[in-house]
């Protein structure tokens, strides 16, 4: 009774009063085949039919695009079904975010948000729902938050209990084997003038290879390889990361190899509140992929589920046509080749730690239930103030299939600037087959490369 009485106190103490930390049932298990999809989400339409019934996603490519070209818009007749303005966003009050409403009422009439009739697009490999099946009868999370046991692949509570098992699976969700690509990124000055940032990105996805068990992964998530490609000021620098699971037991690790001074050094800070390399301080590293990291610094809530106007099936911003100049603009970005849709999303309140230090005091995290993809976020300052709002624009890559960002921006409602990743001019497909090995993201091969 006293050692079950302490273990009960532990897991107050950390914020976790409530929450269901263990596996699904059989019975409730089984509703991933009935009801709910394989990721959980609900697989029948809403009372109107706004959101329509889930019959599979975006599983097979348009028949007008071919492997190794940039992904394709698989609905070009499209039409916006109408456009929410500053003027009668009090018509849609009830399904859009305090986010979408702030950024009307500061931005209108410029920022607008059109809105499109809604396609659930999101798919994945039949092996991963597999998986998704596995998970719910096994996951758990551990008594520290700071990690899970017995899952593997993709999301690990496709029937969560608890604001921390949807975050998890955000954290954990399926997003390929590994991928290749390179983007762009900027912090347009109030004005709208930039100077972009292009970065190549190499992804190795440890914990979704085929094949892997979690006791063989070392507790890592995934590696990353960064390489700055230009401007010429910082052309040459790298990054490398090794994505831990539980980051408290094992924290991230993390190099940086400085082409000024030519030297390979460890990066202890890259965490939490650091700001994002080449920001302009407008985005913290946790922020990337609008959440990553070790959930230890905050209590975790769950809201639960909204209907909301949310970016979504983004092929327009994604379309190789598009260019860096074409979508940047003052304050935000281009809201013409911006769409929103109607979807069901877990909603995920995040309050700072009693004693923790962290430049967001609160956070609201909108989170797609067919893929576990967070679409939008609210970032509050320690007055209560809402400071930052943060979007990710998502598409169906069709070779894996995979549901992922194209575009992320963080939108500084002080400063009036934002932060913007994801341009594309004219770069070569996302290559979700580069052939890596995991000795290829070693900190000694980060050094040889960087010598080259």
């Amino acid at each position: 009774m006293r050692s079950h009485l302490i273990a009960c106190i532990a897991l107050l103490s950390f914020g976790f009063s409530g929450q269901v930390l263990s596996a699904v049932s059989v019975a409730e298990a089984q509703r991933l085949k009935q009801d709910l999809t394989p990721v959980g989400a609900v697989r029948g339409a809403n009372a109107s039919g706004s959101i329509p019934e889930w019959t599979g996603g975006l599983s097979e490519a348009p028949a007008n695009w071919r492997e190794g070209q940039v992904e394709v818009n698989p609905f070009p007749n499209d039409e916006p079904l109408f456009v929410i303005t500053a003027d009668n966003m009090h018509l849609y009050k009830d399904k859009l975010s305090d986010g979408s409403r702030k950024m009307l009422s500061q931005y209108g009439p410029n920022f607008f948000m059109p809105v499109y009739q809604t396609r659930r697009t999101a798919a994945f490999p039949e092996r991963v729902y597999g998986k998704s099946y596995e998970n719910a009868l096994s996951a758990e999370v551990l008594d520290n938050g700071n990690g899970v046991r017995n899952t593997i692949t993709t999301s690990p509570f496709p029937i969560p209990k608890s604001g921390l098992e949807v975050i998890w699976n955000h954290i954990l969700r399926y997003r390929g084997e590994e991928v290749s690509f390179r983007s762009g990124s900027a912090t347009p000055q109030v004005d709208g003038s930039y100077n972009p940032v292009v970065t190549q990105y190499e992804y190795y996805f440890a914990y979704s290879k085929q094949g892997a068990e979690l006791e063989e992964i070392d507790n890592k998530i995934f590696y990353l390889k960064t390489d700055t490609i230009s401007p010429s000021s910082i052309a040459g620098t790298i990054t490398l990361v090794h994505e831990t699971l539980d980051q408290v037991r094992s924290p991230r690790l993390a190099w940086r190899y400085d082409s000024g001074s030519r030297r390979l050094r460890r990066s202890p800070n890259l965490a939490y509140e650091t700001d994002l390399p080449n920001s302009s301080s407008l985005r913290s590293v946790d922020q990337k992929d609008m959440y990553n990291g070790a959930p230890n610094q905050y209590d975790w809530e769950l809201k639960g589920k909204r209907e909301l106007y949310v970016p979504y099936n983004a092929y327009m911003l994604h379309d190789q046509s598009v260019k860096p100049n074409d979508v940047i603009r003052a304050g935000h970005i281009n809201q013409k080749l911006a769409r929103y849709e109607l979807h069901r999303v877990w909603v995920v309140e995040a309050t700072r730690r009693t004693g923790i230090k962290h430049i967001y005091d609160r956070r609201v995290f909108y989170v797609d239930e067919d893929s576990w993809q967070i679409l939008m976020s609210e970032e509050y300052d320690e007055a209560g103030n809402l400071w930052r709002v943060s979007e990710a624009h998502n598409i169906s890559y069709y070779s894996v299939p995979a549901f992922w960002t194209t575009m992320e921006m963080t939108y500084d409602l002080k400063a009036k600037r934002y932060y913007i990743d994801g341009l594309d001019d004219n770069y070569p497909a996302y290559d979700f087959e580069p052939g890596y090995r995991g000795n290829e993201f070693s900190a000694s091969s980060a050094r040889r490369a960087a010598r080259r």
